[in-house]
């Protein structure tokens, strides 16, 4: 997308040289593409037991003081402030379901932080009493989960998964 947006911005800079209004268009593509280059050229999070990789840096999670969210959700930037008082801004390119789930691993592995304003344990049990279960990772695929759901229901309905002639055969030898 910012490749091609920057070929936008050079083709209208290009005719901006014969028609003068075409350089407001250039103007128009290149923003988006230095934006774009920008996310594109973030460092990769890391989520480890001990700590937090951002690029090649790594965070131990007993450093990370505050961790506040700001209003931007795609892309994702939440604000680190460490126990040295010195704060970084994290932001994550990804998709809404990445950054839904990145948040829910900060929140969950720093556990020295505050979080939003209110201590781990107070954010956590908060969201307990509302109601909601603290949200477990999926581990599966949906399609993957119907299909143990199908083999559940035919060990329940014959008893077992194997067919008659198997146990049969398996005895013989």
């Amino acid at each position: 997308m910012a490749l091609l947006a920057m070929g936008g911005a050079f083709l209208s800079a290009w005719v901006g040289i014969r028609w003068t209004p075409s350089l407001l268009a250039a103007g128009l593509f290149a923003l988006p593409a230095i934006v774009l280059f920008v996310l594109a050229l973030q460092p990769p999070v890391e989520i480890h037991d001990l700590y937090l990789a951002i690029g090649k840096r790594k965070i131990p999670w007993i450093d990370i003081a505050r961790l506040d969210r700001t209003n931007w959700r795609v892309p994702l930037a939440v604000r680190l402030t460490l126990q040295e008082g010195s704060s970084l801004l994290l932001v994550y390119p990804g998709d809404f379901e990445s950054a839904v789930s990145l948040t829910r691993q900060l929140r969950r592995y720093a556990k020295n932080a505050v979080i939003d304003g209110v201590p781990y344990v107070q954010y956590w049990s908060q969201f307990k009493a509302a109601g909601n279960e603290i949200p477990q990772p999926k581990l599966l695929l949906p399609e993957d989960e119907r299909e143990i759901e199908r083999m559940f229901q035919q060990l329940r309905k014959v008893g077992r998964l194997d067919s008659h002639t198997d146990l049969i055969d398996s005895d013989e030898e």
